[in-house]
C-alpha cells in the first residue's frame, strides 16, 4: 500500500512528534515492509525536504495551483515580516497578514460551518495521481477530510473545548477553525491518534456523538524527540555554556511564548524566591515568539521581569538548533514547566532522558504522565511554583531521586514500543481501508 505522510517542518511540539514518527517509519521501511511511503512537502528544494531524501525518503510537492498560491503567500508574508522588524512598521505587516492570510474572525462570513466540509477536489486529484491509498497526518489539519483519501490523523489536545479562555485556542475565530478541523477530522478519519488514555477520553467525550468509536482512537504515547543525542559529553556542555553564556546553575524551559505556557508564572515565582529567601535562581527560556499573541506574551513576560527586578535572572536564547537541545537539558538543574495544557507533554520525557529533574503541573493528564517522577504544582499558584523551584534548587538529594525515577519511567516505554504500536496502527488502518473498499464494491 502506498502511504502518504505530511510532516511538519517547523519548530515546536508538533514538529518533534512528526520527526519521531518519520524516524519510526524509516525503520519500518528499512525492515522491508510492503508499504511504500511518500513524504509530501511544500517545497522539494527546502533544506528539510533535502534532508528527508538524504535519509531515503521519496518526497513529492503538494502541487495543485491553489496550494501553490498559499505557499507563495506565506513566503511573501515571511519576507515582509523580516523586513518590518519591530516598531511601528510591524503593525502594518500584521494588517497585511490578516488581509492576505486566513484571517480567522476578521470576516465572520469566512468562518467555517463545523458541519459543512469545504472539499478540495484539486488536492484530491493530486494525491490520487500520486497513487496514494492512505494518508498519515502527524498533526491535525483540515486537509485530511477535505481530500477524498482515507487517513490517520493525530489529535494532540482539545483545549479549545477544555480551556477556551486562552486566546491561542479561541480568539479571532481560532475556536471556530479548530472545531471545524477537530470535529470533521474525528468524524471522517479511518483512525485517530491520541497521546494518552486521557487524550482518547477527551476525543470520545467531545466527538463520540459524531460517530467516533473507541476502536478507532489509538493511543500512541510521545517519545523524546528523535534528534536528541544519547549522551552529552563534557566538551559539549562546555561548548554550550560558552556559546550561550549560560550561568553555572539554571532551570530550563523550552517553550514558545503562548499564554498557556505560563512563563509569567515562573518569573513571578523567581521574584517571590528573591523576596522571601534571598535566593537568586536563573532561568533559561528558548522558543519562538512570532505572531501577534506570542509577541504580546513575550513583551508582557519581559516587562513583568523588569518590574519585579528579576530581569537579570531571565535569559532568553531565542530559537535553538535541534543539536543544542540535548546539552541544554543535560546542563540544567531542572526543567520547570508549569503549563496549563496537556494531556501530556514531550519536554517532560526529554528532561528524563538527560537525568534532568522535572517540575510540572498537577493537572489531569500530566499528573498521570509524571507519576512520582516530578514535583507537581498548581500552575495557577505562584506560591506553589516558587516552593517547587525552591525544593529542587536547594535539595540535591531530591534532584537525584527525581532524575532516577524519571529514567525508570522513561524506560517503561521506548522506541521499540513506539515503533511496534505505530506498525499495529497502520496495519489496522490498512485493513479498514481494504474492508471499506470491499463493502463499497459489493454495494455498487
Amino acid at each position: 500500500m502506498r502511504i502518504g505522510v505530511v510532516p511538519v517542518s517547523k519548530s515546536g511540539g508538533v514538529y518533534q512528534y512528526s520527526a519521531t514518527m518519520l524516524w519510526a517509519l524509516e525503520g519500518r521501511v528499512a525492515d522491508g515492509a510492503d508499504d511504500e511511503f511518500l513524504a509530501f512537502v511544500d517545497e522539494t528544494r527546502h533544506p528539510y525536504a533535502v534532508g528527508l531524501r538524504q535519509r531515503g525518503w521519496t518526497t513529492r510537492a503538494i502541487d495543485p495551483p491553489s496550494h501553490r498560491r498559499q505557499v507563495w503567500e506565506r513566503r511573501a508574508l515571511r519576507a515582509l515580516r523580516h523586513a518590518a522588524g519591530e516598531g511601528p512598521v510591524r503593525g502594518g505587516w500584521r494588517w497585511l497578514k490578516r488581509t492576505l492570510g486566513r484571517a480567522p474572525g476578521q470576516d465572520k462570513a469566512s468562518l467555517p460551518d463545523p458541519d459543512r466540509v469545504r472539499h478540495r477536489p484539486d488536492m484530491s486529484r493530486w494525491f490520487q495521481q500520486c497513487g496514494v491509498d492512505l494518508m498519515l497526518y502527524p498533526w491535525p489539519t483540515s486537509l485530511a477530510f477535505e481530500v477524498d483519501i482515507p487517513y490517520v490523523m493525530a489529535i494532540h489536545d482539545l483545549q479549545h473545548r477544555l480551556q477556551p479562555e486562552f486566546p491561542e485556542v479561541s480568539a479571532n475565530g481560532e475556536w471556530e477553525w479548530r472545531e471545524y478541523c477537530f470535529r470533521n477530522g474525528a468524524r471522517y478519519a479511518t483512525s485517530l491518534l491520541a497521546d494518552s488514555e486521557v487524550g482518547k477520553e477527551d476525543i470520545l467525550n467531545f466527538y463520540g456523538a459524531y460517530g467516533v468509536t473507541s476502536d478507532r482512537v489509538k493511543v500512541l504515547p510521545f517519545l523524546p524527540a528523535s534528534y536528541l543525542a544519547g549522551e552529552v559529553s563534557e566538551e559539549e556542555r562546555v561548548r554550550l555554556r560558552t556559546t550561550y553564556r549560560l550561568p553555572e546553575r539554571y532551570v530550563f524551559y523550552p517553550a514558545q511564548f503562548w499564554p498557556h505556557k505560563n512563563h509569567a508564572g515562573i518569573v513571578r515565582a523567581l521574584a517571590r524566591l528573591q523576596h522571601e529567601h534571598r535566593l537568586r535562581v536563573p532561568v533559561v527560556f528558548c522558543g519562538a515568539y512570532s505572531g501577534e499573541i506570542r509577541s504580546r506574551t513575550f513583551r508582557e513576560v519581559m516587562t513583568v521581569a523588569r518590574q519585579l527586578g528579576v530581569d537579570n535572572q531571565v535569559q532568553y536564547l531565542g530559537f535553538v538548533p535541534d543539536q543544542d537541545m540535548s546539552g541544554l537539558y543535560a546542563g540544567a538543574d531542572a526543567l520547570v514547566m508549569p503549563t496549563f495544557f496537556g494531556p501530556t507533554n514531550i519536554p517532560v520525557l526529554e528532561a528524563w532522558a538527560f537525568a534532568c529533574p522535572v517540575l510540572t503541573s498537577d493537572i489531569r493528564g500530566i499528573r498521570e504522565q509524571a507519576g512520582d517522577a516530578a514535583v507537581l504544582v498548581d500552575p495557577r499558584s505562584v506560591e506553589a511554583i516558587a516552593d517547587g523551584i525552591y525544593r529542587l534548587w536547594t535539595d540535591a538529594t531530591l534532584r537525584g531521586s527525581l532524575a532516577e525515577r524519571g529514567r525508570r519511567r522513561l524506560a517503561g516505554y521506548g522506541p521499540d514500543d513506539y515503533t511496534r504500536r505505530l506498525k499495529e496502527i497502520l496495519d489496522d488502518a490498512r485493513e479498514r481501508v481494504r474492508s471499506d473498499a470491499r463493502a463499497a464494491l459489493l454495494s455498487s
